[in-house]
């Protein structure tokens, strides 16, 4: 049923498909509801915590995967090269955890804390606290450890939480979708958001204009989820391979490993789907690849012939050097 509305609301948001007029004035209403608690807490009648050490908040304005935690990641390691003590915060989305905030270990249960938060924490090595009150988490993580910067992962609509700078990720083969929010399109905030942020980080794709910093996702070293073994990307090319994906935009994996010539069979899954043996079991022995995130949910399960495609985004030309000058004039 969720694939069933996955592919409904595709074709609503990102197709010609009338139906969004239908819904346009839910979305107005929408759009309206979000601006006001904007204004809300700029304006001071809602209290905003500002916490001793800068705060960059890294999102977007649309729903689905635009690329997001890879930029955190890379945001992450550019400051702890640099010398920078960098915590992160996040949500936690699909953690059944009785008490927040959590603490995330690398060997932390996704179940518990969510997929996302996990991936950060084994991926980066900084600490991470995970929350639905991002203010709670935050302070939780500054009060625990002794940082430089906290990066605030899909902390956009958060505004309880002052912040430095905005950063926000799109889709650059989506884009903003039909321009409409939710439900009739993606948006979560009117599209004229975008132009209050202060950096836009487009992943992939053509969208956009002058200003804009663009990357590339690019595929790294795919490894055994339970082994250690590694194979390069290129290894599988010509080879059938079954492709599972639980995240935004299941496509947009599936199209990184079909230009790498690789033959996919196509399992999408729900955004932070629970996985199970189920879910990774073909009646064959193609090769089942998944992304990082579902990689870190199905370690105690995952057969020999199940890898990992871990992803890295690349900035084009002198984005990445211009990105960092741009986030170091506000450290």
């Amino acid at each position: 049923m969720q694939l069933i509305l996955m592919r409904i609301t595709d074709a609503i948001w990102y197709g010609r498909n009338p139906v969004k007029w239908l819904l346009w004035p839910v979305g107005l209403l929408y759009g309206v509801v979000t601006e006001i608690r904007r204004r809300v807490y700029g304006l001071g009648i809602k209290s905003v915590t500002t916490l001793p050490v800068p705060v960059l908040v890294v999102g977007n304005l649309s729903v689905g995967g635009t690329g997001k935690t890879p930029v955190v990641i890379w945001l992450a390691g550019e400051l702890q090269s640099r010398g920078y003590r960098v915590g992160i915060v996040s949500r936690g989305y699909g953690g059944d955890a009785e008490e927040w905030p959590q603490g995330v270990r690398t060997d932390s249960d996704p179940a518990l804390v969510g997929d996302e938060p996990v991936l950060l924490a084994r991926a980066t090595g900084c600490p991470v606290v995970v929350g639905p009150d991002r203010v709670a988490a935050a302070q939780a993580l500054i009060s625990s450890e002794r940082l430089d910067v906290v990066l605030a992962d899909d902390g956009l609509q958060h505004y309880a939480l002052g912040r430095t700078m905005e950063i926000a990720v799109v889709d650059g083969e989506r884009g903003l979708g039909n321009g409409f929010c939710l439900p009739a399109g993606p948006l979560r905030e009117f599209k004229a958001r975008i132009a209050d942020v202060d950096a836009v980080v487009v992943n992939g794709g053509s969208w956009g204009h002058a200003g804009v910093f663009r990357a590339q996702p690019v595929a790294q070293r795919l490894y055994q989820v339970r082994g250690s073994a590694q194979k390069s990307l290129e290894e599988f090319r010509d080879t059938e391979v079954h492709a599972v994906a639980g995240i935004g935009n299941p496509q947009r994996f599936f199209s990184l490993l079909e230009d790498a010539d690789v033959d996919v069979l196509p399992s999408p899954l729900p955004d932070h789907a629970k996985l199970s043996s189920a879910d990774l079991e073909f009646d064959d022995d193609r090769p089942v690849l998944v992304t990082e995130k579902d990689a870190v949910k199905c370690q105690r399960f995952a057969r020999e012939t199940v890898w990992c495609v871990p992803i890295k985004i690349v900035f084009d030309a002198d984005d990445g050097d211009r990105l960092m000058r741009r986030v170091l004039r506000d450290l």
